[in-house]
């Protein structure tokens, strides 16, 4: 039985998972636990565990209470389970973490002076993601669900947490591989009087031609990562996920991130845009990039025009073979009507999500690996 087979038989149990049975709150105990635990780590190890620029940003006496309260709350949670629910799996699993959590020091964990470490994780940054993701994604799903059975341990999840948890730990080497390369090439590239006249832009009007500028270039990276065989190579895990939602966007190959990351940003730096602009559409573009996968049906036909939603990008992950490299951008549909890739039959959803003939290994690592090792492409869709 593999790790994930496991963690599913304890979450989807057969006993009932309706409100009332237990099944949410030894969830969501298990849930803050381990972000407990996670977040009093970044106490006793503030220098590996936390990025250096928010480190120094944050509240501490807000930070501290914070934990003390999901921890509080994971035992409230975990003891409402273990009343509620006949199996008592959920709630000793959350009551465990929440002990880990007091015995490690919880929020008042005093934080010695130690010299700043060249090498760090962004486990906080982690914590804070998935607070905010998870909070804002999972309800939203639960109760506009596109596939209401699906559930949220569907077949991958565990691979799928995986990817998010190292997207947002690997934040140090994404900054050395991305951020650096395309800041540098950006800025030998620039040219000082187009710069002067995008800087002279209303903000609001900047932000507009960031997301303009930077869905072009995606538009051009992505299409080649399908059109040309080594780059599929790596591309192709994230086509491997067969089931969507807020997750199955994180499933994206270490070396298709960077690569993609730093062409999008490097016309962004070359246009001299101005920062608040620029953090702006880093806010937007790592919501939206969650939201378009998510397994989430709005019926929102008038706007699916001009932004793109769901249904778009589901369709690009489709199986039918007649949406087979179809809908690569990743903001704005205009840019596929343009060069005529655009593919949204009228209210209709794919059947089904993956490539024909593509089955990956399940696990981070092993997905890793598999990218270097050349197989013929089969696509369907």
């Amino acid at each position: 039985m593999t790790a994930e087979q496991w963690l599913t038989r304890i979450f989807a149990d057969r006993a009932p998972r309706r409100f009332g049975s237990g099944w949410l709150s030894g969830v969501l105990a298990i849930a803050l636990g381990l972000l407990s635990v996670a977040a009093v780590l970044c106490l006793h190890f503030p220098q590996w565990l936390t990025m250096p620029e928010l480190r120094a940003r944050y509240p501490l006496p807000l930070v501290r209470a914070a934990i003390d309260s999901a921890i509080l709350a994971t035992l409230v949670l975990a003891g409402l389970s273990m009343l509620l629910r006949r199996r008592k799996v959920l709630g000793l699993a959350g009551l465990a973490l929440a002990g880990l959590a007091l015995a490690l020091g919880a929020g008042g964990v005093a934080i010695a002076d130690a010299p700043a470490s060249r090498v760090h994780i962004g486990l906080d940054w982690f914590v804070l993601g998935t607070l905010t993701t998870a909070a804002l994604f999972v309800p939203l799903e639960r109760a506009f669900a596109l596939r209401h059975e699906q559930g949220p341990f569907r077949k991958g999840w565990l691979t799928d947490a995986s990817y998010f948890f190292m997207s947002h730990a690997l934040v140090q080497l994404m900054s050395l591989l991305v951020l650096v390369p395309a800041t540098w090439a950006g800025q030998a590239l620039a040219v000082a009087p187009v710069q002067a006249v995008v800087q002279a832009l209303p903000l609001v009007v900047q932000f507009a031609l960031i997301v303009l500028v930077a869905d072009l270039a995606q538009y051009a990276v992505h299409r080649a990562f399908h059109a040309v065989p080594l780059l599929w190579r790596f591309h192709r895990v994230h086509h491997s996920v067969e089931q969507m939602d807020w997750l199955a966007g994180s499933r994206l190959h270490l070396v298709d991130v960077i690569v993609t990351r730093g062409l999008v940003l490097l016309p962004i730096v070359m246009l001299g845009f101005d920062p608040n602009a620029t953090y702006a559409y880093l806010g937007f573009v790592s919501l939206h990039a969650v939201f378009i996968h998510a397994n989430f049906a709005p019926k929102t036909a008038w706007l699916e025009r001009w932004i793109a939603m769901p249904r778009y990008h589901h369709w690009h992950h489709a199986i039918e073979p007649e949406a087979t490299d179809k809908n690569f951008a990743v903001h704005l549909p205009m840019i596929d009507r343009w060069f005529g890739t655009y593919y949204m039959p009228r209210q209709q959803w794919p059947s089904g999500y993956g490539v024909s003939g593509l089955h990956l290994p399940d696990g981070y690592v092993r997905q890793f690996v598999s990218a270097f090792v050349p197989t013929k492409r089969h696509r369907s869709g």
